[in-house]
């Protein structure tokens, strides 16, 4: 099994990278998108921060009071298989058609970026050690990787995080920053 201090140690290592590094860009430059059906940078922090609010922590909780066990428990994808065999996402892009309800919207600001990463960073560090007595077959679905418990959602977005920073390096190569 996972272990989740470790998934947070390195979750914390990553946000602190994504806040050290938002320091640098000025809000041109987090709106700016390579192509028009691309995401800008400041639309990959949302997303960072969105996912694991909406879906992370969401079904994390939802596995803790789920109070009785499903009937029939959703096996894991071969995909899941293979990203717990990698400990790591595939390093390859993942495209998703535009859409209004998964296109993350363009920041506001770079303070509403960095309180969104501190205020995701404060729930996962309040989250671990409830983690524990979670049963295993309390589970939530997961769209590409099926029936995942509370200790798999939590991990997953730390390995979620830290595959963004490819998409983060194009991006940088994109506005020529050097981080």
């Amino acid at each position: 099994m996972m272990n989740t201090t470790e998934c947070l140690q390195q979750f914390e290592n990553i946000v602190n990278v994504y806040l050290k590094d938002l320091e640098a860009y000025d809000m041109e430059q987090l709106l700016l998108k390579p192509q028009e059906d691309h995401w800008s940078l400041g639309q990959m922090y949302m997303h960072l921060i969105q996912s694991a609010q909406y879906m992370g922590v969401r079904n994390i909780e939802a596995c803790r009071v789920m109070d009785t066990t499903p009937e029939i428990a959703e096996d894991k994808s071969d995909a899941w298989k293979a990203v717990m065999n990698n400990g790591s996402f595939p390093p390859i892009s993942i495209q998703v058609p535009p859409s209004k309800e998964y296109t993350p919207l363009q920041p506001e600001s770079k303070e509403q970026l960095s309180e969104g990463l501190r205020l995701v960073l404060q729930k996962m560090r309040e989250i671990e050690p409830l983690l524990e007595p979670i049963p295993t077959n309390h589970t939530r679905p997961h769209p590409r990787f099926g029936a995942l418990n509370a200790k798999e959602w939590f991990c997953l977005t730390e390995m979620h995080y830290r595959h963004h920073f490819l998409q983060k390096k194009r991006l940088d190569e994109f506005l020529k920053v050097k981080i």
